[in-house]
Formats: structure tokens, sequence, C-alpha cells
């Protein structure tokens, strides 16, 4: 698919963005501004640990009344969470999903820096 095409697609969501959207990027700009998680940061992590901190925070939010799912879901984020224990803060349902979406973000846009770099 063509990027005036993904472009054009994306234009009715940033012209009027959800609170949703809006919530990812603020918590996208407080990792940078107030953890430090700039671009040269984030480069730094590049085998997969933005992605599988995400699945883990998506994890989280997913939290499931079954008992045994759940369970399953706790051993992935146990075992999945790529940094110090430290670094896991869970919250709410919803703050656990913007803190995915905007490490998705991150991963993201650290993948594209690779890859025009490797270009």
């Amino acid at each position: 698919m063509s990027t005036d095409s993904n472009e054009a697609r994306a234009r009715p969501c940033i012209e009027t963005p959800s609170q949703a959207m809006a919530d990812v990027m603020a918590e996208r700009w407080r990792q940078i501004d107030g953890e430090g998680r700039t671009r040269e940061h984030d480069d730094l992590h590049n085998t997969g640990e933005m992605a599988r901190a995400a699945a883990c925070y998506a994890l989280s939010a997913g939290r499931l009344e079954d008992e045994e799912q759940d369970h399953l879901a706790r051993l992935a984020v146990r075992h999945g969470w790529p940094w110090a224990w430290s670094w896991w803060k869970p919250k709410d349902r919803r703050r656990d999903l913007v803190r995915a979406g905007a490490l998705i973000i991150a991963e993201i846009e650290r993948l594209d820096r690779a890859a025009g770099r490797a270009s």
C-alpha cells in the first residue's frame, strides 16, 4: 500500500484526535521529557524490548475474570518484561493501554530509523 494512501486514511483521525490518541502522545512525550527516553536511548533497545514491554502492559490491561487465564497472563508478563522490575509500574487498565500504545510508537519509530540507516 502506498504512503499516500496511508496518509489519506489517517488524515480524519489526525484532524480530530480522540482523547485516547492525545493521551498516548502525551505519555510518549512524558517518556521522552520525564524519563529521558530519547531517540538515541530508544535506539539502544534493538532486540524488541520496547515491543515486549508494550505487550506486558497490554496483557496487564487485559486482566481476566477467569483465574486460570489471568494466571497465564501474569506468567507471560513475568517472563516477558525486558527490564528491571523497578520499571514495571502497572496502574489501571486504561493507563496500562496508554503506556502500551506509547511504547509501540517508540518501537515503530526505532524500526523506521533503523531501516533508514540500513538503506
